[in-house]
C-alpha cells in the first residue's frame, strides 16, 4: 500500500490509508525501543503493543528517525533495527528532531518528540509507558522534561501509567496544571507512579472507560486546549509496590551522584538501576504496562473516529 512523503514526513501505507479514511490509528513512540527496554524484551514488547492495537480494528504508527526521515509507521524491519542497535541511536527529544533530520541520522524519539510527529501527521492518540517530568531536585538542576510544555502544545491524547516514578511527582502534577494540561485516571483516583499503582496523590478528573475520554478531549480542543493525559495504573499483578520502589531508587540516585550521570542519560541509568536492583520486576511491570497502555488506546482511538465521523459513525 502506497504511503505518503512530505518534506520530511514519510507516513507508512497502513497509516496514511487509515488516517485518509477517518480510522483510528494510535503513534507509538520508540525511545521505549532503542532506550526503555534491553533487547530482545524492547523488540518482543513493541511488537506486542502493535499487534494489541491490530486485534482491536487500530492502526499502530510507530514514530521515529530514520535516513532524514520522519517516519510514522515504522515496519517491522525498521522496529527491529532499532530494537537491536539500541545505544547507538539517539535519543530524540522534540528540540532534537530537527538536527537529526538534517544530518541523516537516526533518532528514537521520546514522548515530546513523538507529541510533534503525531500532531504534525494528524494522529490525536499517543501510547506510551509514562511520561517525563519535574526530576528531583529541580530547584538546583533546572531538570523538567519537555515532555510537559510539549503535551500542553499538541492536540494529542497520552495514554500512560501517569510519569515515571523516578520523578519529583507532586511537582510534575502541579506543572500540569499550570500548563493547562486535563488528567484523568481511568478507573482510578490516585495518580498512578509508572511501576506502581499509585502515588498517593488526588486527581481531579476519572473516567469509567477509555471511550469517556473521547468527550473530555473533544471539549478541552473546542476551547483551544492542547493535550490531555488518560493515566492508566499498571496491571495489578505486575506492579511494584511502592515502598520496595522507594528504597531502590535512593540506591540508584546514589549511584548516579557517584557516577556524575546527569541530563538525559538520568533516566535510562536510573530505569536500568531499578531493574536491576529489583531482580527484573521494574522492566516486568513496564512490559506490562506498555501493552495495557496500547489497549486502551485502541479503545480511545476508535471512540474518537467515532465522534468524527469515521466508518460506521452516525457522524459528528
Amino acid at each position: 500500500m502506497q504511503g505518503l512523503k512530505t518534506e520530511i514526513l514519510d507516513i507508512g501505507g497502513d497509516v496514511a490509508a487509515a488516517l485518509a479514511a477517518g480510522q483510528p490509528v494510535v503513534a507509538l513512540e520508540s525511545s521505549v525501543i532503542a532506550q526503555g527496554l534491553p533487547y530482545p524484551d524492547n523488540l518482543e514488547t513493541a511488537l506486542a503493543m502493535a499487534d494489541t492495537l491490530r486485534a482491536q480494528g487500530v492502526v499502530p504508527a510507530t514514530l521515529g528517525i530514520l535516513d532524514g526521515r520522519l517516519c510514522v509507521g515504522m515496519t517491522d524491519e525498521e522496529i527491529s533495527r532499532f530494537s537491536e542497535q539500541g545505544g547507538k541511536v539517539a535519543k530524540a527529544a522534540a528540540r532534537d528532531m530537527a538536527p537529526l533530520l538534517a544530518c541523516g541520522a537516526m533518532g528514537a524519539l521520546t514522548v515530546s518528540a513523538s507529541l510533534a510527529a503525531a500532531e504534525a501527521a494528524g494522529i490525536t492518540v499517543l501510547a506510551t509507558g509514562g511520561i517525563g517530568g519535574v526530576h528531583r531536585g529541580e530547584s538546583r538542576t533546572w531538570d523538567v522534561s519537555a515532555d510537559l510544555e510539549e503535551l500542553a502544545r499538541r492536540r494529542v491524547v497520552v495514554v500512560c501509567s501517569g510519569a515515571k516514578a523516578i520523578l519529583d511527582l507532586p511537582a510534575t502534577l502541579e506543572r500540569l496544571e499550570s500548563l493547562g494540561v486535563p488528567v484523568a485516571g481511568l478507573d482510578c483516583s490516585l495518580f498512578p507512579a509508572f511501576f506502581c499503582r499509585d502515588s498517593g496523590l488526588p486527581l481531579t478528573a476519572q473516567v469509567s472507560a477509555p471511550a469517556d475520554m473521547a468527550p473530555i478531549a473533544r471539549r478541552h480542543w473546542s476551547l483551544g486546549g492542547g493535550g490531555l493525559m488518560l493515566a492508566v495504573p499498571p496491571p495489578e499483578a505486575a506492579a511494584v509496590p511502592r515502598t520496595l520502589l522507594e528504597r531502590h531508587l535512593r540506591e540508584a540516585e546514589a549511584q548516579a551522584r557517584v557516577a556524575k550521570i546527569a541530563g538525559p542519560a538520568l533516566t535510562p541509568f536510573l530505569l536500568a538501576r531499578l531493574d536491576s536492583l529489583s531482580g527484573g520486576r521494574t522492566r516486568a511491570a513496564n512490559k506490562a504496562l506498555l501493552r495495557r497502555n496500547a489497549e486502551v488506546a485502541a479503545e480511545l482511538a476508535t471512540a474518537l473516529s467515532q465522534a468524527r465521523g469515521g466508518p460506521g459513525s452516525p457522524g459528528p
